[in-house]
Parts: C-alpha cells; sequence; structure tokens
C-alpha cells in the first residue's frame, strides 16, 4: 500500500532593522556619488562658462586668437589686418616657379562679420552648458573659415597663367619608322595643375592673415602608352618588312617590295592596337591596283547583221576588295615563308546575261526607216545625241515605248546644243534642235512595223520633207511620242547615225505584217497673214517682200495593218493641221530726201536812157517778157524831170 506524500508549507522570516540598513547603504552612496558628480559637474561649467558677451577663451579666426574679446573687437581687429594686408602679395609655388598674387589683384573680400557670429555661436549657451562647451573649444576647436568672395574671371586668368607655365603633358610611347626599321620613343611623365584645388588654395591664402609661401597642388600626368607595350608590335612591324611580299590573282602576279611595305604600314598608337595597312601611301597603292584589276560586268548584246541577229556573250565584272586584300598582304607578311598573298575581289554580275539574250528571240528586221537631215552643226550634233540615247532600247512584250523616258530631259549637262527649232509656232533657236528629226524617225519606223502609236502630236509648222502627216514632235516632259510592243515577243530598237541620213530600225522576231497607208491631200485652210516690218535702209513708201509666208494646212493619213495571213488588225487614222507662216513684207522708214532747188534767171543790165521833153503827150511805161530783148523807152513832162531809170525782169 502506497502513502501520498503531504505537502509542507515554507514561511519566510521577517526582516530585521539591521538587514534593512544594510540594503539601503549602496543606493544611497550611489545617489550621493551622482550629487557630487553633478555639484562637481556644475561647479565646472560655471567656472568655464565666463561672460556671454565674450568669444570663447581659444577661440581662432583665419589663425588669429580672438578669444576673450567681444564680436564688436575681434571683427575691428581682423578687418584692420586684412585692410594692411590688401597689397601685400602670397608667392605661390608649384614646379619650382613662383607666382606673386595680391587680394586686391583678384577681388577678395572677406566677411569677417559673418566669421565672429560663426565664433561667438559655438561658445553660446546657458550658464554650465556655455561653459561646456568653452571648454570644448579652447582644447578642440579649429580656425573658423570666414565666408570670402572672389572675382572668378581673375582667379581663372591666373590659373591658367599658372597652368600654362607649369603644366607639360605626357608623352606616350611610340613607334617610328626609319627606313626599313623600327624603333620605340620611350615615353615621358607630364604634370598637371589640380585647379579645382588650386583655386580654393589660392582664395584660402589672400583671405588669410599669413602671407608665408603657399604650396600649389600639382599632380603627374603619367603616360598611357609604355615601351614595353609595343615591343610586340615593333616585331611584328620588323618582320613585315623583312621580305617583299607577291601578290596573285590568277595568273597574273604583283610584287610588293619590303620600301611600299613599309610604306604602308600603319604603325599602332595604343598598347591594344595591331598592324594595319591603311594611310595615303595604302590607298594611293590599292587605288592603282583597282585600276588595273577592276572590270565592269558586260552584258548580253546583239549584233546585227544582214542574214539576221546575233547574240554577243555576256561577262561578269571583277572589283577589287581593297580591304580584305590588304588584310591578306599583311597577313603574308607576318610569315617568314610563302609570303603570298591572293588578291581579295567580287565579280559582279551582269543585268543581262547570254541566257536573257537568247531567251528574247530577237532574230531579225522588223522594220525599219530612214530620214535625212542637214543644217548646222549643232543641228547634227543633236540629231546624232538623241539618236545615241534611244539606241539598243530593248522592249518587253506589252510595254509601251516612251520617248521621252528614254532620253530623259535634253540639257545643256547632256551635251544638247542651241540649234533652230520651232517654238509656239515659230522658227526660233532653241536647246536641243533637231530631237524632233530623230522622234520622227521612230515614228515611222513603227508605223511601217504595225504597232499600235498611243501618243502623237505633229508639228505646228508643216515640214515638206517628212511623209505627208507622218511627222512626230516632242517636247520633254509634256509633249511624247508613245507605242506598243503588242507583236507578243521582244523588240530592239537601233539607230544608225550617218553623215546625212538617220535610219531606225525595230528587230525581233518577225511577224510579217503588212502596212498600207492612205494620205488626204494637203488641204490649205487660211492664207498667210502679214506682218510688216520697218526696214530703215529703204525710203518712206518703198516696201520688199522678204517672205511668202505659208498658209495654214491640214491633212491626214490613215494606216491598216494586216497580218501574214492578210487578216486586218487594225485601222488608224492621225489627223495634223499646221499653223499659217505670215507673210514678211518690209516697209521703208528712212525719210525721202529734199528736192533740189531751180537756179535763179541771169540779170541783163539795163541800156543808156535818153530824156525828151514834151508838153502835150501821156507818160507810158512798156514792159516786155523778160524772156524776150527790149529798148527800154522813157516819158517825161515838161513840168517835172524825169525819174531814175527801172530794169526789166
Amino acid at each position: 500500500m502506497t502513502r501520498l506524500a503531504t505537502p509542507t508549507r515554507t514561511t519566510a522570516a521577517p526582516i530585521t532593522g539591521r538587514r534593512r540598513r544594510d540594503v539601503r547603504t549602496p543606493q544611497m552612496a550611489v545617489a550621493m556619488a551622482v550629487a557630487a558628480f553633478l555639484v562637481v559637474a556644475l561647479s565646472l561649467g560655471f567656472a568655464f562658462a565666463g561672460s556671454p558677451e565674450k568669444l570663447a577663451e581659444g577661440t581662432r579666426i583665419a589663425g588669429v586668437d580672438v578669444g576673450g574679446l567681444s564680436p564688436r573687437d575681434a571683427r575691428a581687429l581682423l578687418e584692420g589686418r586684412t585692410e594692411r594686408l590688401a597689397r601685400v602679395p602670397v608667392e605661390f609655388t608649384a614646379g619650382g616657379r613662383r607666382w606673386r598674387l595680391t587680394p586686391h589683384r583678384l577681388g577678395v573680400v572677406v566677411d569677417w562679420g559673418a566669421a565672429v557670429r560663426a565664433a561667438a555661436h559655438e561658445g553660446r549657451g546657458i550658464g554650465p552648458v556655455r561653459g561646456y562647451r568653452r571648454l570644448e573649444l579652447r582644447f578642440f576647436a579649429g580656425d573658423v573659415e570666414p565666408p570670402t568672395r572672389v572675382y572668378d574671371a581673375a582667379l581663372q586668368y591666373e590659373l591658367t597663367r599658372i597652368a600654362s607655365q607649369v603644366e607639360s603633358r605626357h608623352r606616350d610611347a611610340r613607334l617610328v619608322r626609319r627606313g626599313l626599321t623600327f624603333a620605340i620613343v620611350p615615353a615621358t611623365t607630364g604634370r598637371a595643375l589640380v585647379r579645382g584645388s588650386a583655386a580654393g588654395v589660392i582664395v584660402r591664402a589672400l583671405a588669410g592673415l599669413d602671407r608665408s609661401p603657399v604650396a600649389l597642388p600639382v599632380r603627374n600626368d603619367r603616360p598611357v602608352v609604355t615601351a614595353p607595350q609595343l615591343r610586340t608590335a615593333q616585331l611584328a612591324a620588323q618582320r613585315a618588312v623583312s621580305a617583299p611580299v607577291s601578290l596573285t590573282l590568277g595568273r597574273t602576279r604583283w610584287r610588293l617590295p619590303r620600301w611600299r611595305v613599309a610604306l604602308m604600314i600603319d604603325l599602332p598608337e595604343h598598347a591594344d592596337e595591331q598592324l594595319a595597312l591603311r594611310g595615303k601611301a595604302a590607298d594611293q597603292y590599292f587605288s592603282r591596283l583597282a585600276d588595273t584589276v577592276d572590270r565592269s560586268p558586260r552584258d548580253a548584246d546583239f549584233a546585227v547583221y544582214a542574214d539576221g541577229v546575233r547574240v554577243i556573250p555576256s561577262s561578269p565584272g571583277v572589283t577589287l576588295d581593297a580591304p580584305r586584300t590588304a588584310a591578306a598582304v599583311l597577313a603574308a607578311a607576318g610569315r617568314v615563308r610563302d609570303r603570298s598573298a591572293p588578291l581579295v575581289v567580287t565579280r559582279p554580275q551582269p543585268k543581262l546575261t547570254t541566257a536573257d539574250a537568247r531567251a528574247m528571240k530577237i532574230r531579225g528586221r522588223v522594220a525599219a526607216y530612214e530620214t535625212t537631215y542637214g543644217g548646222d552643226a549643232n543641228r547634227i550634233h543633236n540629231v546624232q545625241l538623241v539618236a545615241h540615247l534611244v539606241d539598243r532600247k530593248l522592249i518587253a512584250p506589252g510595254a509601251t515605248f516612251s520617248f521621252n523616258d528614254t532620253t530623259g530631259e535634253r540639257t545643256a549637262e547632256k551635251g544638247f546644243l542651241e540649234a533652230p527649232v520651232i517654238i509656239n509656232g515659230e522658227l526660233q533657236t532653241g536647246l536641243g534642235g533637231g530631237v524632233c528629226q530623230v522622234s520622227t524617225t521612230v515614228f515611222n519606223a513603227a508605223y511601217e512595223a504595225g504597232l499600235p502609236i498611243t501618243t502623237r502630236t505633229n508639228h505646228a509648222l508643216y515640214i515638206s520633207h517628212y511623209p505627208l502627216g507622218r511627222d512626230a514632235t516632242v517636247n520633254y516632259p509634256d509633249i511624247d511620242l508613245k507605242f506598243v510592243n503588242d507583236t507578243g515577243h521582244w523588240l530592239l530598237l537601233r539607230t544608225f547615225v550617218g553623215s546625212s541620213s538617220l535610219v531606225v530600225a525595230l528587230y525581233g522576231t518577225p511577224v510579217n505584217r503588212r502596212v498600207e497607208s492612205d494620205a488626204a491631200p494637203l488641204r490649205e485652210l487660211a492664207a498667210p497673214p502679214e506682218r510688216t516690218v520697218d526696214d530703215p535702209a529703204m525710203y518712206v513708201g518703198e516696201t520688199a517682200t522678204e517672205d511668202d509666208g505659208e498658209p495654214s494646212r491640214a491633212t491626214s493619213v490613215t494606216r491598216r495593218v494586216y497580218s501574214a495571213s492578210g487578216k486586218l488588225l487594225s485601222r488608224s487614222t492621225w489627223y495634223s493641221s499646221y499653223r499659217a507662216e505670215p507673210k514678211v513684207v518690209r516697209v521703208g522708214t528712212k525719210p525721202l530726201p529734199e528736192p533740189e532747188p531751180k537756179p535763179e534767171p541771169k540779170r541783163t543790165p539795163p541800156p543808156a536812157t535818153t530824156a525828151t521833153t514834151t508838153t502835150t503827150a501821156p507818160t507810158t511805161t512798156t514792159t516786155a517778157p523778160a524772156s524776150v530783148p527790149t529798148t527800154p523807152v522813157t516819158t517825161t513832162t515838161a513840168a517835172a524831170p524825169s525819174p531814175a531809170p527801172t530794169p526789166q525782169r
């Protein structure tokens, strides 16, 4: 039988008075120590608190001890010294050179009032707090830096002047060529003024009250590339010119002598760069090599013979790849043996290959037409030039031939000259005169081939040496000549320019069309108008016909096109209207001459007279015609003397 334990209760013994006093003793000791410390601390704080009207002992502003002075006295002291030193220079040194600068020269202005206020603020406080702050200032305080202003332009000018005399740029090591030898020029260390720090040093020194020499901060400007870094490139360059290099293209070889390789080597300027063939000498060499090697691709062409057309085979071109060839040459120059490099070329293909040309099935002549030409040398030149522009034009099945699109604008830049041309219905001189000779010949070749002619314009004036109603004028870009290739096969347009005639022929797969043409008679619509021209060489009232002019006219031509089997394929009519050319009459404007004056009759002197006295007869005077000689008769009266004789006229 198990017995259960009975729980017991423990009662704490009561604390006696002695033990209570032992517990309180450490607490009271700590409290008394703290109280004592506070008393001492307060006493110490009050001891060093000093007067709040004075700056703390040990206060220094710009190196000057102003402790114990009132802020006003401290400011007066500092400003007075500054005024006395305004023109006293500070000597600055750097790189063994010296410069003397004054606060006045750089416009340095020091705010001593702000510095004194900042110093006074550090020593302020209430009672013991002020004392401890001043105690700290006495043992640990540094100089108070006064706020300072400076004329920045003057400061930067002086920094630039100092830098120009102190600084020297570093010089990297570099490779140089001396004939067929490559040498390394060692690097040199430069020196640079630390401008930002130097500016602060100068301003602080001039704002301070000490005139001891001050060193300006400089740093070494170390080279980036050193001689050991170029050693590998030097060895590679020397190996490159150790022997000639050969270039090959098929069976053709070129020899590059050592001296030329040396001229083409571009030496590296940095450690991570490699040798390269580039620069003026390399560009010139590879440019001349390209002139020798390059060949443009040649398109397939068509040779016209009396018995048909043959295809002239095409050929690819050759283009030198200069950068890749230069790399191949450099690689060969880096080898001790087998110093041969293949030329790297590309082979551009022709636009029209032999296979493409044969597939066009251009085998014989479809139609042709010939016109004769003349005129001045400029007109003949223009005819030949535009004929070459349309020559060898290929016209796809179903495509439309455009004269203007094929030749482009006729400009002086293309070589066109001034020649007679019809402008606004009048024959004048203009750029490209003679072009319509070619367009008319092309029109008639397409006409004879039975091709649909979709755009055609006749000349403004009638031209008798063209087939009646079958002329065609053009003017870029608004007046064009167009026809459609409806033969189902390719057509080749060829022009053959002779000394006095032009032939335009169309070649392809002959379809043996038959063309019949009917031209309506040339009808006169109106007489030519008359135009007068003043002629100062002819007298007023005189006229002369200079040009009989031409009347306005009209005609039409109808073409019928039949297939080889006789089937009518098309019927077309072209109408042409020509302007009148005025009749030109020259009219005299020269004034008529004055008529010559008639000669005056000769005067006959009168004969001598005899006076007769009578008393009864009246006085009578007789006058004969001037042409009949007479004998004058004079009668007088007895009462009066006879008058003086009057000569007869």
